[in-house]
């Protein structure tokens, strides 16, 4: 398996599955991240495929305990009030290293880990999810208790997700994940991983933007159907968040939307979320930089 690898993603539906043999999780509402235990150190991997070590380096040390040759697929997050923070973890990802390294002092992170690519013997993405879970339970035993990496909490009860999905909301768990017991590990969106939010959304592609580059006044997305659409404007905080990516894609080149907006249109590898009840208007809400 070769740096970086492509994620398994989960298919958004609005109930859990409930016929035999599925497993649920609890979902955080942090920032994917791979783990790499290479031969002489960590390497960490965004969603996107990036390097992301340096944002992380309080996860990538303890990281170091782990065998050479595990890879390891869960979330990273930031607990702020005793509640699980997306904004402090987007912000921790936005940063640059020396201004991670204070965050990090200010508010540690944890890797909450929900699967096993690799062991030291070799790729384990064919093997179903229940073996690979024993297999990660039994790799993270290994590590110094207390640790920052830690298991996901999972169970085949759906009394038990139940109780996750009404009662968590407001430690920061942003809902439930659905895996199918069988299912091996496979990259990409797949039906034999599902997920219900509390807030319905959908993610969409990042291709250009209105205003200045410093500080843009609204986005342009691709849905997940292909139609480009112009967001709401945004927010002053995911206004920096995005200038933050738009200085690393370069120079973009002025276009038009079909209905006739003028906007800048870049190569950015990143999605937003948008409520999915705004899909179908000329504008959508985005919530998040993902």
């Amino acid at each position: 398996m070769e740096f970086p690898v492509e994620v398994a993603l989960a298919e958004l539906v609005s109930v859990l599955p409930t016929t035999p043999g599925w497993w649920y999780e609890v979902k955080l509402d942090g920032h994917r991240t791979v783990m790499w235990r290479t031969a002489d150190g960590v390497r960490l991997q965004a969603r996107s495929g990036r390097d992301v070590t340096a944002k992380w380096l309080d996860i990538a040390l303890p990281g170091m305990e782990l065998p050479p040759g595990v890879v390891l697929d869960g979330e990273a997050a930031v607990v702020v009030d005793e509640r699980i923070s997306f904004e402090a973890a987007q912000s921790r990802a936005a940063s640059t290293p020396a201004r991670a390294r204070q965050l990090a002092e200010e508010h540690p992170a944890l890797f909450v880990v929900w699967d096993v690519l690799a062991l030291p013997s070799g790729d384990v993405r064919g093997r179903p999810y229940v073996d690979r879970r024993a297999m990660m339970l039994d790799v993270l035993s290994g590590l110094a208790s207390p640790s920052r990496i830690q298991a996901v909490s999972a169970t085949d009860d759906l009394s038990v997700a139940h109780a996750w999905y009404n009662s968590l909301q407001d430690t920061g768990v942003e809902g439930v994940v659905a895996k199918l017991g069988t299912s091996p590990y496979r990259p990409g969106r797949s039906s034999s991983w599902k997920k219900v939010r509390h807030a319905e959304t959908v993610d969409a592609g990042l291709v250009g933007y209105t205003g200045p580059a410093q500080r843009p006044r609204a986005l342009v997305v691709r849905l997940p159907d292909g139609r480009l659409r112009l967001t709401r404007a945004i927010g002053a905080r995911l206004a920096a968040q995005v200038a933050a990516q738009l200085a690393e894609s370069g120079s973009g080149r002025a276009t038009r939307l079909g209905t006739g907006e003028t906007y800048t249109a870049v190569e950015v590898s990143r999605l937003v979320e948008v409520l999915a009840g705004t899909t179908r208007h000329a504008t959508v809400t985005v919530t998040r930089l993902r």
